[in-house]
């Protein structure tokens, strides 16, 4: 018998992993045919000789605020959050609600600390810019963030118990949305209250909402799921979950399954799925002889290597040569998103990718770039910098560089508009930001274009810019 388990478990072997594996799995990705989902296996940090997870450091955290030592209780790997919670809801004192917050204020802690560092494997899922659908299981926000250091996010959040004006869904013109990606949090996302699945009891209230159509399902993103590839990694996923996930994704019985799926995990104590999915579900292969780390490394690594010269990088900025009609100033570490946004919003209304400006790196340039830059900003037709909270609290970031260049040249223009700032926050008050120079919140009328698409008022002062513009280079031809 146990011979059987383990031919079984061994579904893909490495050796059947040759070119040809590569090269379809490759080909459906660029082809936009395939959705990552992401479990907590991925969530992994520190150096190789002391690995941690991330499910492990909040499990930690959680008992350490309720004063219990991690020796005391038995955390399962990938279930020591769900274990944590469980010993702790028994006791007494504890109100099952408030571990809510608790794990959400040490999700919080934890992630901006300074010497967190990103989990590598997020990166190289991040990088790959043919996935424009993707899922996590986990409802911590790094995802989201490591996505956004290539393109604009929009957060989709599956929860029965959220507010339906906080729930949303994929847009309908998502395809034709480019540069921007769209993220579904399967089992929500953390928040103070108990919107977000903590233990196995709410992971299986949020199946049953999923299975039964119940409050806020995401159904347009459901039914893409249905119609694509799915690759699952480090999802560890019971036998129960696993079975139901993989039928809920498939628009027919799992025996007449017509879309791919590929299941990677450390896991090899399952031999009853596996051979649940060898009998019933032969396009769902088990790829568990490898780590889930070391098949998304591998992955990127392959992914690059079919990139043309230069096209793996992230474009640094939308600019070719010609005159600038608009360029777009922002904090790279908050509003990516937001000028993304703007950059779309402009293209819309007629304007050129080559007279935009649009630093797309969330990283702050370098030296030689920066001084390109500030070039950009000398010859540019209007300048519109992005206003923030969020932004308002750096006193020292490159963007301030941009400002005082823009500042430096609007004492030479007179007769016409050139700096045209833009809020970005919901609320619109000018005057509540401490570091947006006076000057401008004095004198120059702010646009509002939240979360950077503009109101009306901003819209027609924009495209009335845009009409200026293309009359005046008529009368000068």
């Amino acid at each position: 018998m146990d011979n059987c388990a383990q031919s079984v478990i061994r579904n893909v072997p490495p050796q059947s992993r040759d070119e040809r594996f590569w090269n379809r799995l490759l080909k459906s990705i660029e082809e936009g045919q395939v959705v990552p989902v992401i479990g907590s296996q991925l969530l992994t940090f520190g150096p190789e000789n002391a690995r941690q997870t991330l499910q492990r450091r909040v499990a930690e955290q959680l008992l350490d605020i309720r004063d219990e030592t991690p020796d005391r209780i038995c955390l399962s790997p990938g279930r020591e959050l769900h274990d944590a919670v469980s010993f702790l809801k028994s006791r007494a004192d504890v109100n099952l609600q408030d571990l809510y917050g608790d794990i959400s204020d040490a999700l919080d802690a934890l992630v901006s600390d300074p010497g967190f560092q990103m989990p590598a494997a997020l990166r190289q899922i991040a990088a790959i810019s043919d996935f424009r659908l993707l899922v996590t299981l986990s409802p911590d926000p790094l995802l989201a963030k490591a996505v956004r250091s290539r393109s604009a996010v929009n957060e989709i959040i599956h929860s029965p118990y959220l507010p339906t004006s906080e729930a949303g869904d994929l847009p309908q013109d998502w395809l034709k949305r480019s540069g921007e990606s769209h993220l579904l949090y399967l089992f929500g996302k953390a928040k103070s209250t108990p919107v977000f699945a903590i233990h196995d009891e709410d992971v299986l209230e949020y199946a049953h909402n999923l299975f039964t159509r119940g409050s806020n399902v995401p159904g347009r993103f459901l039914g893409e799921l249905q119609q694509r590839n799915l690759l699952l990694i480090g999802c560890n996923f019971p036998d129960w979950l696993s079975r139901f996930f993989m039928r809920l994704t498939n628009q027919t019985r799992l025996a007449d399954k017509k879309t791919r799926a590929w299941l990677v995990e450390d896991d090899r104590h399952q031999p009853g799925l596996t051979s649940f999915f060898k009998g019933f579900s032969r396009e769902t292969e088990f790829l568990s002889d490898v780590s889930p780390e070391t098949f998304v490394a591998e992955l990127h690594r392959r992914w690059l290597a079919r990139r043309t010269p230069g096209e793996e990088k992230i474009d640094e900025a939308v600019k070719a040569p010609g005159p600038t009609l608009f360029f777009i100033s922002y904090s790279r570490a908050t509003d990516l998103p937001a000028a993304q946004k703007l950059f779309e919003s402009l293209r819309q209304q007629g304007v050129g990718e080559n007279e935009i400006w649009f630093d797309r790196n969330a990283i702050e340039p370098g030296q030689d770039f920066q001084n390109s830059i500030l070039d950009g900003i000398r010859g540019c037709r209007y300048f519109l910098p992005l206003i923030s909270a969020a932004a308002d609290r750096f006193d020292e970031k490159f963007f301030r560089r941009e400002w005082k260049q823009a500042i430096d040249r609007s004492g030479a223009i007179a007769g016409r508009d050139f700096v045209v700032p833009l809020i970005v926050d919901a609320d619109y008050d000018p005057l509540a930001y401490k570091r947006v120079p006076r000057d401008w919140t004095e004198h120059i009328d702010f646009g509002h274009a939240p979360a950077g698409v503009p109101d009306p008022r901003t819209r027609n002062r924009l495209n009335k810019l845009i009409r200026d513009e293309r009359r005046g280079a008529a009368d000068s031809v």
